[in-house]
């Protein structure tokens, strides 16, 4: 288990953080058309996983803006916006902000990730939600950085996790 806060709340989240060197954990998310996706997906690819809460939070969608507009200065790289949000939500957002280099996928359906990437919250308001963390990931799904930002009210360190991709 993890503690992070939201403004001086104490949070508790579900476990930890897959570690660096790690082999992510595979996962069954909904994309925006309802489909399913997989990490197998992605692979060949270098993943950002820029996991948040909800789209419809201020942080959150900065959060998606600005990895949207760097993400295009990556090669190989794709980014994943994964959050509990329904897919039509996530779908709305992409389109009325004209968002091209992301891929939405909602944790909605089987809940599962939120457990087994450690970033459930399980207690104070935003139970049931995921934190605020970014994963970045090899062309094999080796984690090569985590940060779980320790308050969901501020944003995720983009360098740090851009970096490890340079």
């Amino acid at each position: 288990m993890s503690q992070i806060t939201l403004k001086d709340k104490k949070i508790n989240t579900y476990g930890s953080l897959p570690e660096t060197g790690e082999k992510a954990p595979y996962f069954e998310l909904v994309r925006t058309d309802l489909s399913t996706a997989t990490l197998k997906d992605f692979k060949g690819k270098r993943i950002i996983m820029n996991i948040f809460p909800s789209i419809d939070t201020n942080v959150c969608a900065i959060s998606v803006r600005n990895f949207n507009e760097r993400a295009t200065k990556l090669n190989n790289t794709t980014v994943l916006c994964i959050s509990r949000d329904l897919p039509f939500a996530q779908k709305r957002f992409v389109d009325d902000q004209g968002l091209n280099n992301i891929t939405n996928l909602s944790d909605f359906r089987q809940g599962d990730f939120g457990k087994d990437y450690g970033v459930e919250m399980i207690d104070g308001i935003m139970s049931g939600l995921l934190s605020r963390v970014v994963i970045v990931l090899d062309e094999e799904g080796k984690v090569l950085h985590s940060q779980q930002v320790p308050d969901i009210s501020q944003e995720p360190d983009y360098l740090a996790a851009l970096k490890v991709l340079l």
